[in-house]
């Protein structure tokens, strides 16, 4: 894992205890995609899949991880204001949460409105997936304010 992921991860942990519990680790980041995964032990239900609400906070998480790399302001707060999510499929094993980068001209009027004003949200996509099928769809408009 390199420095970035580490810190990053180690952030999370650190703010929002809930992903220690949930076994919340950073597994790729490539500068366009940032994966995040969780076992499914800590996070199953009574029928042995994920439970929803951990898929939730997972998705959330995702997009928040991939905005505070995009931002790169260690000291602006993000805050979700609105999401949607779309539970496709159970998730039998390993959560596995996808976040792809946003769109070059939609990231620079996210910083150029957060440059000036001190607050600008954008909204993210995240998937997670299970043997190779997307199994839920979140759509989160995230806040930055410094």
């Amino acid at each position: 894992m390199n420095d970035l992921l580490r810190d990053t991860e180690h952030f999370l942990h650190e703010q929002i205890p809930l992903t220690q519990a949930m076994g919340v680790a950073l597994e790729s980041y490539d500068g366009a995609q940032l994966v995040i995964t969780a076992p499914l032990e800590p996070n199953h239900n009574h029928l042995g899949t994920a439970f929803g609400g951990s898929l939730s906070v997972l998705a959330t998480l995702t997009g928040y991880a991939m905005l505070w790399l995009q931002l790169g302001d260690r000291q602006a707060h993000i805050v979700i204001r609105e999401s949607t999510i779309r539970y496709k499929r159970p998730v039998r094993g390993m959560l596995r949460a996808i976040c792809h980068r946003p769109e070059e001209a939609k990231l620079a009027e996210f910083r150029t409105t957060f440059s000036a004003t001190g607050k600008a949200h954008i909204k993210l996509q995240v998937r997670i997936e299970h043997a190779d099928q997307t199994c839920v769809e979140f759509e989160g408009d995230f806040v930055a304010l410094r």
